[in-house]
């Protein structure tokens, strides 16, 4: 794997660590199934539409995790897979033909249609690839078509991502051989968070920069070997290969959630495209101190708590490093589904050595483990957190650390607040002797 810049060695605390051990845990994963991730994305690539094929419990799963859509209709459905199609009454192919059909004729707007494999079609063995490149040379160039796999069968919901931005890799455009050096952002961000990265950027003079994904379908970025990037998610690896096989290279550093992370993430970049120390120091104090500054609020609430971080979203480690480092926390253990040491090596680093690290999942173990641990704050799946809840312990649901914008300097203080809410309502419930 090619890198430019390592942040782990920024930081002279990190310098020279040994490989951290690491509790492998084998049991199923207590978690969302991939289709959950099409609840960002289809806001954040707007003439996009991502098409499920997959049974009634899909719908009903995108239905819940969705809400009611009252003012607006969503860029997603699901062509259910019936009883005639699996009876073999129907022929799919042609069925889902008709679908697709249906569907450009209503929403002509469209300039990429998403066919996206569930459990259901991956058992029957449904070719969706296949079927888009046949859909693609009926439909396109007023509407291209591709398919990624969101099933949940051994994998995170989070990975539905990765898998949606690795198929759109080959469809980017090669970039030019004589281009300056680009930067591209991978990883789906909130629109603010992308418009307040880029007034840093501008500041450094750092560009062009571009994001993947684009809030538009036909305005991918370009790709070739004077692309560098930058993981703004922590869970799309799969992403990164893809990008490196087309010749980009990418730039490692921790993620940045809160200051620090921020302050390092930014800093990687600055180094790689050679921007001086005195400009880079100029551009990021104001954005540096306003985080101090909200986090601060919040460090009372956290200071001397013990936390214990359940696998989910593989935003874990970061989320620990930060709880750490900048809420003088005690992590207890930080697991997470996959651990991908290229990618989350820099958080590791600078995490205590007394921190029990663990990857996959076990629940039963796991459970044990916090009876045992006694620790102060549960960051869990929601299955999880009522049990808990039930038994008196405090606890946060990791979900919303995916769907919540939290990524750079001015989202600091919402990433320590969402936090240390559960204590801070504990504190308010408690009543008087």
């Amino acid at each position: 794997m090619t890198t430019i810049f390592d942040a782990s060695t920024a930081c002279s605390d990190t310098a020279a660590k040994p490989a951290r051990d690491v509790l492998k845990q084998r049991g199923q994963h207590e978690v969302f199934c991939g289709l959950t991730s099409i609840m960002w994305l289809h806001r954040k690539m707007q003439d996009a539409f991502f098409l499920i094929v997959g049974s009634r419990t899909c719908a009903h799963l995108m239905q819940s995790a969705a809400g009611v859509m009252i003012f607006a209709e969503p860029r997603f459905a699901t062509a259910i897979i019936d009883e005639r199609d699996l009876a073999g009454m129907a022929d799919m192919n042609d069925e889902l033909d008709k679908v697709v059909t249906r569907l450009l004729a209503r929403r002509p707007e469209i300039k990429l249609l998403v066919l996206v494999g569930s459990c259901p079609s991956e058992v029957i063995k449904l070719d969706l690839p296949r079927a888009a490149s046949r859909l693609n040379g009926e439909h396109s160039p007023a509407c291209r078509v591709m398919a990624y796999s969101g099933s949940g069968i051994e994998t995170t919901f989070t990975q539905g991502e990765d898998n949606f931005l690795a198929a759109l890799v080959p469809e980017m455009p090669a970039e030019a051989a004589d281009a300056a050096a680009s930067l591209v952002v991978v990883g789906a961000l909130g629109d603010v968070v992308e418009d307040q990265m880029m007034r840093v950027f501008d500041g450094l003079g750092v560009g062009p920069v571009r994001f993947l994904p684009s809030r538009s379908s036909t305005t991918l970025p370009p790709v070739g070997p004077n692309t560098r990037f930058i993981l703004a998610q922590p869970w799309v690896g799969a992403c990164a290969q893809a990008l490196e096989r087309r010749g980009a290279q990418r730039i490692a550093a921790p993620f940045p959630l809160g200051e620090e992370g921020a302050t390092a993430w930014y800093r990687a970049i600055a180094d790689s495209f050679g921007v001086p120390e005195a400009k880079f120091d100029a551009i990021t104090a104001p954005g540096r101190e306003r985080a101090r500054r909200a986090v601060a609020r919040y460090r009372p609430v956290l200071e001397g708590k013990s936390v214990f971080l359940f696998p989910d979203s593989q935003l874990e480690p970061s989320l620990a490093r930060f709880l750490s480092r900048e809420m003088g926390t005690s992590i207890v253990e930080v697991g997470t589904p996959y651990l991908n040491r290229d990618v989350v090596g820099a958080e590791l680093a600078l995490l205590p050595d007394t921190v029990r690290v663990s990857e996959g999942q076990d629940v039963e173990r796991q459970i044990d483990r916090v009876h045992s641990d006694n620790p102060d704050l549960i960051i869990c799946g929601m299955g999880l957190g009522n049990p808990f809840e039930a038994e008196g312990r405090s606890t946060k649901w990791s979900i919303e650390f995916v769907f919540t914008p939290l990524q750079g300097y001015e989202q600091a203080g919402d990433l320590a607040e969402l936090i240390a809410r559960p204590l801070m309502r504990r504190e308010l419930l408690k009543v008087g002797s």
